[in-house]
């Protein structure tokens, strides 16, 4: 019998590392999608900015808005949904039996892991609540930034968010201390100083966020720049985290539910925050004018809507260390468009491009197939997490020392 069980728990356990490498390897595909999508996007949101229109706080604003479209299948699901009356055995029991104190020990229940149970309608809104804010600041610091500070600095201090995913997702046991994750982390930084300074944009003046920021404001204020982008790379790393900890499997939640109810959020919560920064001067409320910015406004809002989605996925699929440093594959990507565009990268870009490159690809086959142990702080390194969710289905008590009572 032990035979059995134990061939049994081997092949489920094979067939479940096959279940995840699967996994992963799609994860890395839809980041990929999603590396083309950003970069897109970019590209759209540069000849808007190009165009005059420099609104960060509206065009964030209006983005994520549109998370809420995702509702709309849900709720006519729930409308729509046929109605079918409880079944009779639904709520069956068996009775209970008398013990047969002669009968063999029963088998001990399986165990269940609560970290895959799916998490329930309230538990997914209060998750979105949090992301909303989490993610929301960690996109407008980094566009907040560069009225104070130059796009080198802002760029370079916001890619620090490899290192603060590490060391955040270290803290709380989603990611593995390994020698080889630090020297991509760190890869992937010099690769983007590299790219930052070969714009030559390191002497340009702050680029303002309208034209209601004056520029000796702007000069002045340096170190609210850098501050400003080092908070969205913490914040950063904040939200990715803190999506694997309290998710940790896809299958674990409504995505549809989750993203709608970030959207519901970032419009009755978030517009305030439009209103301060028009009274102050910061940014003032200005619909766009031309037929370019509305179209490019539509256009970023549908790769929102998709990119996004497909981020968050492709994050529980792998890890979050990944997808930090995958993100910076945006960079290479920017290089082939450019190259299109009729603007040849120097060599300085492409060096940096390939150490960009290079460092998904070390971090990439890294967390291909984890190992036990590895960790540099601890040997026995365990995800907490799932070990101290697995409960009995029954009360713990065997029933041999029922039948001995």
């Amino acid at each position: 019998m032990n035979t059995l069980s134990e061939s049994g728990g081997g092949s489920s356990e094979l067939v479940s590392g096959r279940t995840k490498t699967k996994d992963y390897f799609v994860g890395l595909g839809l980041l990929l999608v999603v590396v083309l999508l950003w970069t897109a996007s970019s590209f759209l949101t540069q000849d808007m900015y190009d165009d005059g229109y420099q609104k960060p706080f509206l065009i964030t604003y209006t983005n994520t808005s549109s998370f809420a479209v995702y509702l709309l299948p849900y709720i006519a699901r729930r409308f729509w949904r046929p109605s079918t009356s409880a079944s009779p055995t639904a709520f069956y029991q068996p009775l209970e039996q008398e013990l047969d104190v002669d009968a063999e020990p029963a088998v001990e229940p399986p165990l269940v892991n609560q970290a895959d149970m799916p998490l329930t309608t309230e538990e997914t809104i209060k998750l979105a609540l949090g992301f909303c804010f989490l993610w929301f600041v960690a996109n407008w610091t980094l566009n907040a930034a560069l009225a104070y500070t130059s796009v080198a600095s802002a760029t370079i201090l916001s890619g620090m968010s490899g290192m603060m995913t590490l060391t955040i997702g270290r803290m709380f046991r989603v990611e593995k201390l390994t020698l080889v994750k630090i020297g991509a982390v760190l890869t992937a930084f010099v690769g983007v100083v590299l790219v930052t300074f070969s714009d030559g944009s390191s002497n340009d003046p702050p680029d303002a966020m309208g034209s209601s920021i004056s520029s000796k404001i702007a000069d002045s204020l340096p170190v609210l720049g850098d501050l400003l982008a080092l908070l969205s790379a913490m914040f950063y790393a904040f939200y990715v985290v803190f999506l694997k900890v309290q998710i940790q499997e896809e299958s674990r939640i409504d995505m549809q539910l989750f993203f709608g109810f970030v959207g519901v959020f970032n419009i009755f919560l978030l517009w305030p925050m439009g209103v301060v920064l028009h009274l102050v001067g910061i940014e003032s409320f200005e619909l766009p004018h031309t037929r370019n910015a509305i179209t490019i406004i539509a256009v970023n809002m549908f790769i929102t809507l998709s990119s996004d989605f497909l981020y968050v996925i492709a994050m529980l699929k792998t890890t979050p260390l990944v997808v930090t440093v995958g993100l910076g594959l945006t960079i290479p990507v920017a290089v082939i468009g450019d190259f299109f565009l009729g603007k040849p990268a120097t060599a300085q870009v492409l060096v940096g491009s390939l150490l960009v490159l290079m460092a998904f690809i070390a971090v990439g086959v890294e967390n291909s197939e984890p190992k036990e142990g590895g960790d540099l702080l601890s040997d026995d390194f365990v995800d907490n997490a799932r070990e101290q969710s697995r409960v009995r289905l029954v009360d713990e008590v065997p029933l041999q020392s029922q039948n001995e009572a």
